[in-house]
């Protein structure tokens, strides 16, 4: 009987054990599985010189997170994706980023374009995307966070800032595409409740560098302000155009130009030119100091920093606290933690609305200096509750327009 009792005890004992060794190796293999993330931006093509710090950005910030042990106890894999500035790949590379990599959450796009594209992608998958740039508004998804500035926290406040500052008399440009043909309708909009007037509105293809049907339209109405809605390299022919034309003086305002578009296109070179964005290099303050040093130390002492740039960093720093907050990378479990997180960013508190799935943000106009830099000379007097859909117009009216083609 004793022998029977010893052999029992043996057995059961070495079933613990073998248990516990299976259960170690497979917390082992999950503590050195990487937490994979999918970064979609264009590494070539018109947009290649916008989107390609956005990467850094994401890199930086996963880094800092590695550096300080990573994500529940795993390390942060980015698989980096080229969008190729072209929609179709965009979408094609998030399927495959999701069904093929695996990735835990997607960051990416610039273009509305791009970001439409990849929109169904990602609701299908009951996914995430983090979206850095600011934008025409008129969408809210509940798979996408929006890191960039609304319309009422740029478009809006830009434009009327514009026209006080300059006159009512403008002149619209922008590219071929969404963004700027829904940002000049809301833009179009404020000119008439103003009881200014547009007096040209004229769209490039992305990527063109044809000039100068718009430099003789603005020769001829000389415009007190022109607002620029163009994207991409299509900025340079722009910019080089005005000065030949004798138009370096003309006021300016760009929507869509950052410190690296500015510095790579000579936007310099146009002594009345100004930007709005949520977020500057140049601005003070210990946060931003150490993020700028931070960037700049990590991949060259000339690299800009940008509102794309630090809404990217801010995007994968507010989605990993989600990540430890759930003890989870799944996006279905990170997606409702999302909604109350905020953290300190290089631009100020960054608080996402739960409501919108968007940031509140400050507006800040900037002129542009000779070296690409903004010197700030106009910031709301505190950060603005998104809204996606400018509320003259009830959603809806928004809704109906944009499906009636108009844009």
């Amino acid at each position: 009987m004793k022998n029977y009792l010893r052999i029992i005890t043996a057995l059961v004992l070495t079933g613990v054990l073998v248990i516990a060794g299976l259960m170690a190796r497979q917390h082992y293999f999950v503590a050195s599985t990487p937490i994979k993330i999918g970064v979609l931006h264009s590494l070539t093509g018109t947009m290649a010189v916008s989107e390609k710090p956005l990467v850094d950005a994401v890199r930086l910030a996963v880094e800092e997170i590695n550096g300080q042990g990573g994500l529940l106890g795993r390390q942060v894999e980015m698989i980096v994706a080229d969008g190729k500035s072209d929609p179709e790949v965009f979408a094609q590379e998030a399927e495959r980023l999701i069904e093929q990599e695996q990735v835990s959450a997607l960051f990416g796009c610039w273009t509305s374009a791009c970001r439409k594209a990849v929109k169904p992608v990602v609701e299908k998958h009951h996914h995430l995307l983090f979206y850095p740039v600011q934008y025409e508004g008129m969408e809210q998804s509940a798979n996408i966070l929006y890191t960039g500035a609304a319309p009422n926290q740029q478009i809006v406040p830009g434009t009327r800032w514009a026209t006080q500052t300059f006159g009512q008399r403008v002149y619209l440009v922008g590219s071929d595409y969404v963004f700027p043909r829904t940002a000049n309708v809301i833009i179009a909009d404020l000119i008439n409740a103003y009881g200014g007037q547009i007096l040209g509105e004229r769209y490039l293809p992305m990527g063109s560098s044809d000039v100068a049907a718009v430099i003789e339209d603005i020769v001829r109405t000389k415009p007190d302000v022109v607002l620029n809605t163009l994207n991409g390299d299509s900025n340079a022919a722009f910019f080089s155009a005005l000065v030949k034309a004798g138009l370096s003086d003309l006021p300016l305002v760009s929507f869509s130009v950052e410190e690296g578009g500015m510095l790579a296109w000579n936007g310099g070179q146009l002594t009345r030119h100004y930007g709005v964005w949520s977020y500057f290099q140049s601005l003070p303050g210990e946060e931003n100091h150490r993020f700028v040093s931070v960037y700049q130390t990590r991949f060259g002492a000339d690299r800009v920093t940008s509102a794309p740039v630090e809404a990217a960093y801010v995007g994968v720093k507010l989605w990993a606290q989600a990540v430890q907050d759930m003890g989870s990378s799944e996006p279905n479990r990170v997606n409702p933690a999302l909604l109350r997180q905020s953290i300190k960013s290089p631009s100020g508190i960054a608080a996402i609305d739960a409501d919108s799935r968007h940031l509140w943000k400050m507006t800040r106009v900037g002129k542009v200096r000779t070296d690409g830099q903004f010197e700030q000379v106009f910031a709301s007097s505190a950060p603005l509750r998104p809204t996606p859909w400018p509320g003259y117009r009830s959603r809806d009216a928004w809704q109906s327009m944009l499906e009636r083609g108009q844009p």
